[in-house]
């Protein structure tokens, strides 16, 4: 059976094969009922279009690429966790693509700055791509950012704290969200509440430590550094800050893990100590991740609308409203959503 060409789709539409090529390349000049006849006949027959010829048609590759910090990746993957995060940013941005005759690929670059500039270079070298979904810590590292700039190629900065980096920068509020869930914690009763840091090269972990405090002050609350451990996201670091707080003589009746890998491991922690949650002490994570639905109790978390923001990532550097000319940075924050499950409940007497 021979591959279907360009031809193929024209017949079946009823069209020229420039007006495929415009509705395939997202070219203006097509009436909105020709392009969806066109993008009918592309599904009903499996057209794929041949990305070598394309690129040789023109000075696009059609390919979009996410730097992914490999460090935490590689961690979930030998830990046998799935990557929730990065799942869910690849669903969001594939989908995109796909439905604009886009590729999305998906590069891992370390944290060392030599090892890093090798990395990026070697990814833009290879696949040109049209632009770059950058995501945490490399959407708010200046050497990432600087290459970009260097190599004039359009990018969009997902879940960057930073202010100044260029590109189109869009977020969750993070520390609105945080401060959201300390306030449930303090609206339940609880007044000594420990906290589990993420990973410090994140700027999302500094922000969401900004709410957690802004929530306690505003409560009339002090900020007890007794109560707060260092976290890198992972279950494991979620198990060891809580097996550290629950050792203290007062031991918090409540956590906020700035992840739900670590609001898991909490939860774990608690279980071996002869606890139960929220008996004894309440917990409550971040991103409502599919774990986070299926624990036992189901986590009080925050809901981080990763899909959309990587789907928006995607259309923005498609239609080309990311410019590498344009000098101002752009800033589109998404709402977050505070959900509550059995997890936390009301301070022990």
């Amino acid at each position: 059976m021979s591959a279907v060409t360009i031809y193929d789709v024209a017949n079946l539409a009823g069209v020229s094969i420039k007006t495929v090529s415009r509705v395939l390349n997202n070219e203006t000049g097509v009436r909105d009922a020709t392009r969806e006849t066109v993008r009918q006949a592309v599904k009903s027959l499996g057209y794929h279009p041949n990305l070598s010829a394309r690129n040789l048609a023109g000075s696009r590759s059609y390919v979009i690429v996410t730097l992914v910090d490999a460090d935490l990746t590689i961690h979930h993957w030998r830990g046998a966790r799935a990557a929730d995060f990065l799942t869910r940013v690849q669903l969001g941005a594939t989908v995109e693509c796909r439905n604009a005759g886009y590729h999305f690929m998906i590069e891992l670059i370390g944290r060392d700055p030599v090892e890093m500039v090798a990395e990026v270079r070697g990814t833009l070298g290879a696949l040109k791509p049209d632009g770059v979904l950058l995501t945490p810590p490399s959407s708010d590292d200046v050497v990432v950012l600087d290459l970009l700039k260097t190599a004039r190629v359009p990018y969009v900065r997902l879940g960057a704290q930073s202010t100044g980096g260029g590109g189109l920068r869009l977020v969750m509020d993070d520390k609105g969200a945080a401060r959201a869930i300390t306030q449930h914690l303090i609206d339940l009763g609880h007044t000594r509440i420990g906290l589990i840091l993420g990973e410090p090269h994140y700027g999302a972990s500094l922000a969401r430590f900004a709410g957690f405090r802004e929530a306690l002050e505003a409560g009339g609350l002090a900020v007890d550094d007794s109560l707060i451990r260092p976290g890198d996201f992972t279950y494991e670091s979620g198990v060891e800050g809580a097996t550290s707080l629950l050792a203290l003589p007062d031991r918090p009746t409540a956590i906020f893990a700035c992840s739900d890998d670590m609001a898991l491991g909490c939860l774990g922690a608690i279980a071996e100590a002869g606890l139960t949650a929220p008996q004894d002490i309440s917990v409550a994570g971040f991103d409502d991740s599919a774990g986070a639905r299926f624990s036992n109790p189901p986590l009080t978390t925050v809901g981080h609308p990763l899909d959309d923001l990587a789907a928006l990532a995607v259309r923005s550097l498609v239609s080309g409203e990311v410019s590498v000319d344009e000098e101002k940075e752009i800033f589109a924050p998404l709402p977050f959503r505070l959900t509550i499950r059995r997890s936390t409940g009301p301070a022990p007497r």
